[in-house]
Order: C-alpha cells, then structure tokens, then sequence
C-alpha cells in the first residue's frame, strides 16, 4: 500500500478530483495549506505599504490505495494539476504501513 501526497494550485483541485474519478479513486482527504518552494512567494502592496507574501496557498490532497493504482493514479494528478508555470506543486508516494477502518475493524488494503 501507497500513501499518494499532491501538493497543487487551489484553481486545479476540481480538475484534480475529475481526472481521479475518472480513473476510480474514489477517497482522499483535501487541506487548504500554505507553503512554497522555488516559487519563493512575490511582494504586494497593501495600504500603500509593500509586503513579502513568502506562503502561498495551496492545496494538499491525500490519497491511501494499493500498489497496483499508484502509477496511473500520479499520472491523472500530475496531467490535470499541471499548468506548465512555476509553483504547479510536487507528488510524493510514500510506503503505507498499515491502514484500520474504523467502523468496521477492517485491515490493510481492505480497510482502503
């Protein structure tokens, strides 16, 4: 099992979500985040007085699934996220250990 991390635009994300759905992926979790990387957030004047904006918003969605799903699921997220610009955002799959589903004491890929 993956743990699937995209960190996106928020204009993307309905785009996103399609694209996932299109393929099957039918849970993840969505958090309105902040942050930047080479994007190095851009300076606004507000009240006459200039500021640096140094976190931009973003998007982070995570999405828990079997290994056989990662590689077209990263493929949908990164065809629908990207924009060709500078801070179009990073996915990172990382190993899932073990998953519980709550309600029904279900474990690993089942509980997914």
């Amino acid at each position: 099992m993956k743990l699937i991390i995209a960190i996106i635009k928020p204009f993307k994300l309905e785009e996103v979500k399609e694209a996932l759905s299109g393929i099957g992926i039918e849970g993840m979790t969505v958090t309105e985040v902040k942050g930047f990387g080479r994007q190095k957030g851009h300076t606004e004047i507000y009240r006459g007085s200039e500021y640096t904006v140094d976190f931009l918003p973003k998007v982070k969605i995570e999405i828990a699934l079997g290994d056989e799903s990662v590689a077209k699921t990263v493929e949908a997220i990164v065809k629908s996220a990207k924009t060709g610009k500078i801070g179009d955002g990073k996915v990172f799959v990382l190993p899932l250990e073990e998953v519980v589903r709550i309600r029904t004491d279900e474990h690993g890929e089942a509980a997914v």
